[in-house]
């Protein structure tokens, strides 16, 4: 069996890392969760990344032909919401999921009063989170379908925070003709300065580092 441990700064970079060592597709992994991430004191010392042990699935067996009815498969968006509505229950947030269907992924927007609590510093508690409810989702499910969840569109306002980003280093970088080093970010968002700035005959981007301290670099075209 093919198996690695990774570690991330949330249980999706991790696994995110494992599955481009194991050279296979997110969906095709079997994890176990060995360290959940946490926070150092006062969010600055101490903290402690996610680590995953991770392995590719084995190929599903035949069914045996005993004259039973084949099991009913349930919808797995569904079992999303019912995952994520006893999780808000717990925590005894109001929350509203509004569902969006998208070619090849469902969003799931989460709707309601103080909910800072479920996106975190950049996102990290909202992608774990996230990465829970698919695995929630797709536990007995035979159709995979990628769910992405949302807070209040924050994923959005990220978004174009990111690309105001993008264009302001880059003009730096054409103006001084130095790189710049962005903060370490996760890989949805390094995608999101890439394909902002793959445009721009003038400057190139590209990542280097490990997970979770993988960085973007904005540097002029040679």
């Amino acid at each position: 069996m093919n198996m690695v441990e990774k570690v991330g700064k949330t249980i999706e970079e991790a696994m995110e890392a494992a599955a481009r060592e194991l050279g296979v597709a997110r969906d095709q992994l079997e994890s176990e969760v060995l360290e959940e991430p946490s926070k150092g004191l006062f969010g600055l010392i101490g903290g402690k990344p996610a680590k995953v042990r991770a392995w590719v699935k084995a190929a599903p067996e035949e069914p045996v032909k005993n004259g039973k009815e084949p099991r009913t498969q349930q919808d797995p968006v569904a079992v999303a919401k019912d995952f994520l509505d006893n999780v808000f229950r717990t925590m005894k947030l109001d929350v509203k999921i509004e569902r969006m269907t998208h070619a090849d992924h469902v969003t799931l927007n989460l709707r309601g009063d103080d909910l800072g609590v479920l996106i975190g510093k950049h996102g990290q508690t909202l992608d774990a989170l996230q990465y829970l409810t698919n695995l929630a989702a797709h536990r007995d499910a035979e159709d995979r379908i990628k769910i992405i969840l949302d807070v209040e569109d924050y994923r959005k306002r990220r978004a174009e925070t990111l690309e105001r980003l993008a264009r302001r280093l880059a003009d730096r970088v054409k103006a001084r003709g130095e790189k710049v080093v962005l903060e370490p970010m996760s890989p949805h968002e390094r995608k999101v300065i890439h394909m902002t700035l793959q445009e721009d005959d003038r400057v190139t981007t590209y990542s280097e580092g490990e997970e979770p301290y993988r960085k973007v670099v904005i540097a002029l075209k040679k």
